[in-house]
């Protein structure tokens, strides 16, 4: 059974995807899952430039259709962002035509994430329901969601946490009581760091979009590149927060944290880091339960939680995740998830 994987590159050649998708996609690759792309051509300033671009997606769904054997595996990483010329039909003809069996991987569900939650998301999650042999999906709490949609438990896979694939060794960090913040600094999407300054407690940031300068208890480092980031967090905790306000992780964003597996969480894991987590978080469990970390239920609670950590239980957590990093940096939890769905489609 052949196996073929669907990747998105820009007309230029560069790929489109992000850190996680692109680990996926090289995971893929040690299964033998063969690449087969669709082009994204530039950017939809004008009617002219969206009408190429839907001919540049046309003419590249036309070519997989042509490519991809009968009796095949499709892998597809969802969801979908672009409305594509025949993406539809064509899936549909694999499955009909072709016999296809299709894995998808979702990265998010707008229903849950509620950014974009309009008819086009609305369609294409409707679209999976219905085409995919299985699902991998990102935890338990997730999976009970997709199983109140009416979703077989024999065509759901729990990922448990995203890979962060690295070359980095990994030493143990130094016990720190500092906190490390990576991602979008932006205060008006992440409005809980506007209130940093009212927290006892060391903060690092990293990423883009920082405005924060005169804040006493905030390092600002700037921002870098994903594969920099591990050998720079070097200490202290990666801390898992979102949403508006520091007492719990409220709003849109803080509330997704209770179905979603924070890409950040492998990166600060990878990293060597022990992590602090919201106790809602749907990965809190994992973070206890493998000794990684600390779940709280506010960052007032910091202070304390932090002055309750001995050197000694600082290092007990950070020999946990030197374990739990190492497969994360190979792609432990991405290559179980596939090896059970073509096990399961076999």
């Amino acid at each position: 059974m052949k196996k073929y994987q669907l990747w998105e590159i820009r007309d230029n050649g560069n790929n489109a995807g992000t850190k996680a998708p692109l680990d996926v996609k090289e995971v893929a690759t040690k299964f033998d899952f063969k690449t087969v792309n669709v082009i994204r051509k530039g950017e939809e300033k004008d009617i002219v430039s969206r009408t190429y671009r839907q001919i540049y997606f046309l003419n590249s769904w036309q070519k997989i259709y042509r490519e991809i054997e009968p009796n095949s595996i499709l892998l597809l990483q969802v969801p979908f962002h672009d409305h594509e010329l025949s993406r539809t039909s064509v899936l549909k003809k694999l499955k009909s035509k072709k016999n296809i069996k299709i894995i998808y991987i979702v990265h998010d569900v707008e229903e849950l994430r509620k950014i974009n939650d309009n008819s086009f998301y609305q369609r294409e999650f409707t679209l999976m329901l219905n085409l995919a042999d299985q699902i991998i999906v990102h935890n338990d709490v997730m999976m009970r969601f997709f199983i109140k949609k009416g979703v077989s438990t024999n065509k759901l896979i729990n990922l448990e946490i995203f890979d962060y694939l690295n070359d980095e060794k990994i030493e143990l960090p130094n016990y720190s009581k500092e906190i490390f913040i990576a991602g979008n600094l932006d205060v008006r999407k992440v409005k809980y760091l506007s209130d940093l300054n009212k927290i006892n407690a060391s903060f690092t940031l990293y990423g883009s979009n920082f405005s924060l300068k005169e804040y006493k208890n905030i390092n600002y480092k700037g921002s870098v590149k994903p594969n920099q980031l591990p050998h720079l967090l070097n200490k202290g905790f990666g801390l898992i927060w979102d949403g508006e306000s520091i007492s719990t992780c409220s709003g849109v964003f803080g509330q997704y944290l209770k179905y979603n597996n924070p890409h950040k969480l492998s990166l600060y894991l990878s990293s060597g880091l022990p992590v602090i987590i919201w106790d809602q978080a749907a990965e809190a469990s994992f973070v206890k339960n493998k000794n990684l970390g600390i779940v709280i239920s506010s960052l007032y609670d910091l202070p304390d939680v932090l002055d309750s950590i001995s050197e000694e239980k600082y290092l007990e957590l950070a020999y946990n995740v030197k374990k739990e990093a190492e497969k994360l940096k190979k792609g432990f939890y991405s290559e179980q998830a596939l090896k059970k769905a073509i096990h399961r489609i076999d």
